[in-house]
């Protein structure tokens, strides 16, 4: 087997603001897997705020080399690394791998048949002229994901349900709301239609929703990072938050549907941005999902080839064998 670690920065079309981070680039780490001349890829951005990076990603990577193996298993690379970025990267480059060798497609070897998803768009943090504008620049997309802080939230909210009053409407708050400030918002939030509130409070700093019912579904993301945190954030959360980085890859995330189905519960596809090929294996886990987002190449300058296709109302096409899987 051989193992090829690269660090990939993607260009933005403009900066891209959430609760207490600005992105101007999408950093990636790519895996490439080559064995007995077939190939498989993998890309990951890694988990921000656990401070990984391209280099915290790549030397992961280099310290389990050795370990990787031609008959290396999926559980097998669960246990050589954490869940994050690196894992993630490793984990969808085998899974590639392992398809194309067997000369089947994910969908056969998943027992699927993919069906078109729609994603969201996300709008940024700005002021609320400049967000009702990127609303608008967003019009062919049926559905937004709007990025909040505490500061003001619900005249963002306005402005934009202003000029999109067609648009499904999910809000992001990626920890920046205290308990008290989500019992003020949220009855606002309702009546401008909002229909799901990801991550309202700090991860950690979230056992006030125990027993809490909000007038608006919650959804668990930085709370929920893998399938060990899983129970927990369902004790909480109406709606837990797939992300690859977060859970190491698509074999982790299998088992998150795999409990979710079990109980219930709701979910979402996300992702930390990056190319087409972060969003394949992430189209996967989508076909489970009532909220997705896989907006991540529509902030860049210019994807990869074999691209995703981000079409009218914000409908994706089924990922080619040629980008992944």
């Amino acid at each position: 087997m051989k193992i090829k670690i690269e660090k990939r920065a993607f260009e933005h079309k403009k900066s891209f603001v959430i609760t207490g981070y600005t992105f101007n680039t999408s950093d990636t780490v790519w895996v490439t897997l080559d064995h007995d001349g077939h190939t498989g890829r993998g890309e990951a951005m890694g988990i921000y705020y656990n401070d990984e990076d391209m280099d915290t990603m790549s030397a992961e990577l280099e310290a389990v080399t050795s370990s990787i193996s031609n008959d290396i298993t999926f559980d097998q690379v669960q246990e050589l690394l954490p869940y994050g970025g690196a894992r993630n990267a490793l984990d969808c480059a085998l899974w590639d791998l392992r398809m194309k060798q067997a000369g089947i497609t994910i969908w056969q070897y998943l027992n699927l048949t993919p069906k078109p998803l729609v994603t969201v768009a996300t709008v940024g943090i700005n002021t609320p002229e400049k967000m009702a504008d990127e609303a608008l620049e967003h019009s062919k997309y049926a559905k937004l994901k709007i990025k909040l802080s505490e500061d003001d939230p619900i005249s963002r909210l306005e402005a934009i349900r202003a000029v999109r009053p067609d648009a499904s409407l999910i809000v992001d708050v990626n920890q920046g709301w205290t308990f008290a400030e989500l019992k003020e918002y949220t009855p606002a939030a309702q009546k401008l239609g909002i229909e799901m509130i990801e991550q309202p409070l700090p991860r950690g700093k979230d056992e006030e929703l125990e027993g809490y019912k909000s007038l608006v579904p919650l959804g668990s993301d930085e709370s929920c990072l893998d399938s060990s945190e899983y129970a927990v954030s369902a004790g909480r959360y109406d709606v837990i938050n797939i992300k690859l980085d977060k859970c190491g890859g698509l074999t982790d995330a299998l088992k998150i549907i795999e409990l979710a189905k079990r109980d219930g519960k709701v979910l979402m596809v996300g992702n930390m941005s990056g190319t087409s090929l972060s969003m394949a294996p992430s189209y996967v886990i989508g076909q489970h999902c009532k909220f997705v987002d896989i907006d991540g190449p529509l902030f860049l300058k210019q994807d990869i080839d074999n691209g995703l296709e981000y079409k009218y109302g914000g409908v994706v096409s089924v990922p080619s064998t040629e980008l992944w899987g």
